[in-house]
């Protein structure tokens, strides 16, 4: 199951990745066409598509390599149980906050997709397409969110610090 799951964070990254790759070509694409004197549409509407594609395909592959921003003030502080408790109650409130945007997020995709609502921009895309990537990125989150509260609650969850939180500049 591990190997599993690394694979689906690693996947979720590389299509993160991809969709990087698509923000770069629809702006060296806009600003190709302008140079040369004509007007490829809906390059400004795909490069935000493929924006937030990338921003949510990440984050499952952000959590669980430490990258996330947190607040450990009052956490850094605490030792033994009261150290745990604190890091069961961040888990459990992250997957309950991560289940409700995961839901909504496919809920919002599904309901575009019944009332076939498309973009406003010239481009008139299908809006369940670009919000297919945030529902799937949504549920990848929660399913690392629910693989780090089971860690928490054995006691497997290694505390590593991410790299860059070690640097002083």
């Amino acid at each position: 199951m591990r190997r599993f799951l690394d694979l689906l964070y690693d996947g979720a990254a590389w299509l993160a990745a991809l969709a990087m790759v698509g923000v770069l070509l629809m702006v060296l694409l806009s600003i190709v066409s302008r140079q040369v004197g004509f007007h490829v549409s809906g390059t400004d509407a795909y490069a935000g598509y493929s924006m937030a594609a990338a921003g949510f395909l990440a984050l499952a592959h952000t959590l669980k390599r430490n990258e996330h921003i947190r607040v450990t003030l009052i956490l850094g502080r605490l030792r033994g149980r009261a150290h745990h408790a604190l890091e069961i109650w961040a888990h459990s409130a992250g997957v309950l906050l991560a289940a409700l945007f995961a839901w909504y997020s496919v809920r919002l995709a599904w309901v575009s997709h019944k009332l076939n609502d498309i973009s406003t921009s010239n481009d008139a895309t299908p809006l369940w397409i670009p919000q297919l990537a945030m529902a799937v990125g949504a549920v990848i989150l929660l399913v690392a969110l629910i693989d780090d509260w089971i860690l928490q609650l054995r006691g497997k969850r290694g505390t590593g610090r991410a790299a860059e939180a070690l640097r002083n500049e």
